[in-house]
């Protein structure tokens, strides 16, 4: 088969859409000529936007679920696809994919809509695999897979934009998640940020609902320490992070950012573990974790909004010192 035009799905978290980009490569080295276009949920488009290989950018509206559903099957239905590939396990856009009409749909085999497949690929945490090679596995049935890893287009605008906060030596920080459990406590940024040299800039970055955390750090910091939570848009961010000398993540969306242009990184894992397939890939990271042995963690693949054990352990007992030592 050589398909004209395919249409690749990934509607969950920033994260997931930037572990699905590797599919966007591996489908132009099978058919260097085939029209892509992406489907994300509304707030994540903007990864896409100066992706050059991507043609169209469809938006699922969560907010307005039936009704934008009905929209999207009808604009995919009127694209006439030859190939869908869902990356997504759930049945929203397993009733898409089922309705898009299209001459082949690929997709996870936990996919409540799996049985309308042509091809129901096998999905598991348990494999210790990274999510981008799960992914990847989407695209067997078209031939060989290659090793790849994330990756984000940015225009020379986007490096331009935020050039005026490179003049100086920096790290970034990420300390928001949506879980909360996830989250490097807020006294532990702020002593590490406090034992680093004052002559180093730290950017604090995330999105606006990020901000009050990030004057927090603020104030209880150093003059060096700059909030850039919802200052940045999504690619401005990663084009910072490209440049840092370190970036200071949890395991979240931006860690995934750092990902995709290879940015030096350091990923504090709290509640979750990288066994999970969601650890760091650039060329320069570490995984900083609890050395204690817990028999609560992980509570879960996205850890919980609160320490099931009230102790936080598996945060709490994470040395400061080990972040320190990324720096020297």
């Amino acid at each position: 088969m050589n398909p004209h035009r395919i249409l690749i799905i990934q509607t969950a978290f920033i994260g997931d859409v930037v572990l699905a980009t590797p599919l966007i490569t591996q489908m132009r080295l099978f058919f260097p000529k085939v029209a892509i276009d992406f489907l994300v949920r509304k707030g994540n488009e903007s990864l896409l936007a100066e992706d050059a290989r991507i043609e169209n950018i469809l938006i699922w509206d969560k907010k307005e679920k039936i009704k934008s559903l009905v929209k999207l099957i009808r604009q995919i239905r009127k694209s006439n696809y030859d190939v869908v590939i869902n990356v997504q396990r759930y049945y929203s856009m397993g009733l898409v994919t089922f309705l898009s009409h299209a001459k082949v749909k690929i997709g996870f085999d936990k996919n409540p809509f799996s049985w309308s497949f042509d091809h129901a690929i096998a999905h598991s945490l348990m494999h210790r695999i990274h999510e981008v090679d799960r992914n990847l596995e989407l695209l067997r049935p078209f031939g060989t897979i290659s090793k790849l890893k994330p990756e984000l287009k940015l225009s020379k605008s986007t490096f331009t934009s935020i050039r005026k906060y490179k003049v100086t030596p920096y790290i970034t920080i990420a300390p928001a998640s949506i879980w909360k459990t996830k989250q490097f406590p807020l006294h532990k940024w702020i002593t590490f940020i406090e034992s680093i040299e004052s002559q180093l800039i730290v950017y604090i970055i995330g999105g606006p609902d990020d901000k009050k955390l990030g004057n927090e750090i603020h104030q209880q910091t150093h003059e060096g320490v700059v909030n850039l939570c919802g200052n940045l848009n999504l690619l401005q961010s990663a084009a910072l992070m490209e440049g840092a000398l370190m970036n200071y993540v949890n395991d979240s969306a931006p860690m995934h950012l750092a990902s995709a242009m290879n940015a030096p990184t350091t990923a504090i894992f709290c509640s979750t573990i990288p066994a999970f397939g969601f650890g760091p890939l650039s060329d320069n990271c570490v995984v900083i974790e609890s050395s204690q042995k817990l028999n609560c963690r992980p509570c879960g693949t996205h850890g919980s909004k609160v320490c099931p054990e009230k102790h936080f352990n598996c945060a709490e007992k994470i040395s400061v010192k080990s972040l320190i030592k990324r720096l020297n």
